[in-house]
């Protein structure tokens, strides 16, 4: 029994043995055969990653080819927060600030910024040096969840101008990408978010591209396995012209300083003269050739994301809330802009013709009124006898106070909106489809509208009828009227050419950055305004003679422009805004005959627009037919329009 002990023990640990090799084996044939493709598969997929290299978003062009929006490097360190518990964020700012030369707590309200994105790495500091960055690099371990790359950032080489127009881009939100559903688009990706950036996105954005590289256990790149190249943007050339833009942009400014030395006339306060806007449009082809808005802001700011204060500063009423673009936002009563829409509803209905006259002794009372019915011309003055075209060439308001009580009390036989019919055929009061977001549609009363909103709300609009008052006042542009100045620029545009309104483009074509074309882009007209020639021809008359006769409320403001050669007609405004000051108005074609430029100018709380805006208008008409350059805008004398 003791010479069997060992060997039973002998081959007990054999059958073990060899049981184990079987099973390591089988194990080592499972992995190796059965197995060896998915394992294969899932280490490839561990060696390799695959990085996104976003596409260089087009450029945007001016009518001639002059560069609006580019892009250019910037050097950007961020913070990845998903890589940092929250106790270690402050250490890890506390070693970088050294390097970036930033105090701590710059960066630590950065980082806090409750608009940054909840994806993206948190930039806390852009156009580093190259220095930086490799110092960066060679402290990458002292400084985990610092991020330092360089990317591609918008650069406007033309400064601020335009920079209500171009718009800026940004994260695309929650609120986009359920817009875009389906069309590519990424949490993180960056999009147009204002302007034009915002209305061509998908033609400015490109394709990414992506790059695969073999990584070692460590992450280590070992080789580029696979790369897709990037395909860039489309450019978007404009239909603006950058040295029109640029002239509007400056008139306004200057005519607002300038305005701000002179007194307001109820009260000889200083005026304010604070904002205001300048639209010009291509009557013919329906497309903007200029819109400026002041004040303005540096869209530059926007390349990393908006910090609170940055916010705070272009949305600053004290400050006149330079983001708003007045341009299409901006609501105004149009004041006396408004009486050529007055005089084609008279003369349309019959109401008049261009021989009808009136006697105007400066002031006019309605008839049948009771209590505060008498109403006076600008300053008192008298006019004598005046037709149509006169009261439009020195701004009677006695002659249309009349058309407005003699529409009113003709309303069984003429309609009881005559001037808003015109005002709806031109577009005032609608939004006129310009492609930027945000464009306010403003409001042209009517009887029925007065009824609806008191119905609906009483206490906000106590008076639920129309009388003869509210038309009497809406035939000089005052009362619950508000449009915008690129209604009314529209509106003229439309008079002048014969009837055609379009939606004014901001783009004349799209196309690749070797310059070949991808789309023209088309007019877009919404419709054709029956505008009798007759009809017509007065009213130009009219706003011809306003700067021509002696008398005509533009006169001195275009007195020594060359208006034998280059023709224009204009109309000056001045709207009562209480508790503020008057808005300065003028709106006017050119050339007379063959009209193709429409200028606007609105300036707030600036006065007379005889005297202030439109000796603007004047610097603009000056660039545009490149017979006068002024080194700045002079404002006119008198008062009056």
């Amino acid at each position: 029994m003791t010479s069997d002990g060992p060997r039973l023990r002998m081959g007990v640990l054999a059958i073990v043995v060899g049981s184990l090799f079987a099973a390591l084996f089988a194990r080592m044939w499972y992995l190796q055969v059965l197995t060896a493709d998915e394992l294969r598969l899932a280490a490839d997929e561990n060696a390799v990653r695959t990085v996104v290299q976003p596409a260089p978003r087009g450029r945007v062009l001016d009518r001639n080819g002059v560069v609006l929006v580019d892009n250019r490097p910037s050097n950007v360190v961020a913070i990845d927060t998903a890589a940092l518990d929250v106790d270690e964020r402050r250490p890890v700012l506390a070693r970088l600030a050294p390097v970036l030369g930033v105090p701590v707590e710059e960066l630590v309200e950065r980082l806090e910024d409750p608009s940054a994105s909840p994806i993206l790495p948190v930039p806390v500091a852009e156009d580093v040096s190259d220095e930086v960055l490799i110092r960066l690099r060679e402290r990458q371990d002292e400084l985990p969840g610092v991020v330092a790359r360089r990317v591609a950032v918008r650069a406007f080489p033309q400064g601020v101008l335009a920079a209500h127009l171009l718009g800026y881009v940004g994260e695309v939100s929650p609120e986009q990408l359920a817009e875009l559903e389906g069309l590519g688009y990424e949490p993180g990706d960056v999009v147009g978010k204002a302007g034009v950036e915002l209305a061509y996105d998908r033609e400015l954005r490109g394709e990414d591209g992506t790059m695969s590289v073999e990584v070692d256990a460590a992450g280590k790149p070992l080789r580029v396995v696979d790369t897709e190249a990037p395909q860039a943007g489309h450019d978007v050339v404009l239909s603006i012209d950058a040295e029109v833009q640029r002239v509007a942009e400056r008139g306004l400014a200057q005519g607002l300083e300038s305005a701000r030395g002179r007194r307001f006339s109820d009260d000889d306060a200083p005026l304010v003269a604070d904002a205001g806007a300048a639209v010009v449009l291509d009557a013919k082809e329906g497309s903007v050739v200029a819109l400026a808005s002041y004040p303005t802001f540096d869209p530059a700011v926007f390349d990393d994301g908006l910090s609170q204060a940055e916010f705070d500063a272009l949305n600053d009423p004290g400050a006149g809330v330079p983001q708003l673009n007045r341009a299409i936002q901006g609501l105004y009563a149009p004041g006396s802009t408004w009486k050529p829409v007055t005089a084609a509803a008279a003369l349309r209905t019959g109401l008049i013709d261009r021989r009808t006259t009136v006697d105007d002794r400066g002031s006019y009372r309605i008839p049948g009124c009771r209590g505060g019915c008498t109403r006076r011309n600008a300053g008192g003055a008298a006019y004598g006898r005046v037709d149509v075209r006169a009261a439009l060439a020195v701004s009677s308001d006695v002659f249309f106070y009349g058309l407005g009580n003699d529409l009113w009390a003709r309303r069984d036989a003429l309609g009881a909106t005559a001037m808003q019919e015109v005002a709806a055929e031109l577009g005032l009061g609608e939004r006129t489809g310009v492609e930027i977001l945000g464009e306010r549609r403003g409001a042209v009363p009517t009887p029925a509208l007065r009824a609806a909103r008191h119905e609906e709300d009483p206490v906000a609009f106590p008076e639920g009828g129309w009388f003869v008052g509210d038309n009497v006042n809406l035939a000089i542009g005052q009362g619950e009227i508000a449009v915008t100045p690129i209604q009314i620029a529209n509106a003229y545009a439309t008079l002048a050419n014969g009837g055609t309104r379009f939606e004014p483009n901001l783009a004349l074509r799209v196309q690749r950055p070797d310059g070949s074309v991808v789309r023209e882009v088309p007019p877009r007209i919404t419709g054709t305004v029956p505008v009798a020639p007759e009809v017509r021809d007065v009213v130009l008359e009219g706003l011809r003679d306003a700067l021509v006769v002696p008398g005509g409320t533009g006169v001195d403001a275009f007195r020594g422009f060359p208006l034998d050669r280059y023709p224009v007609a204009g109309k000056t405004g001045t709207a009562q805004a209480p508790p503020r000051q008057d808005t300065a108005l003028f709106a006017a074609v050119a050339p007379l005959g063959d009209p193709r430029h429409v200028v606007t100018v609105v300036m707030e709380q600036a006065g007379f627009g005889s005297t202030s805006a439109a000796p603007v208008a004047r610097s603009i008409f000056g660039r545009i037919s490149g017979l006068e350059q002024l080194p700045e805008v002079q404002l006119a004398n008198g008062g009056r329009g």
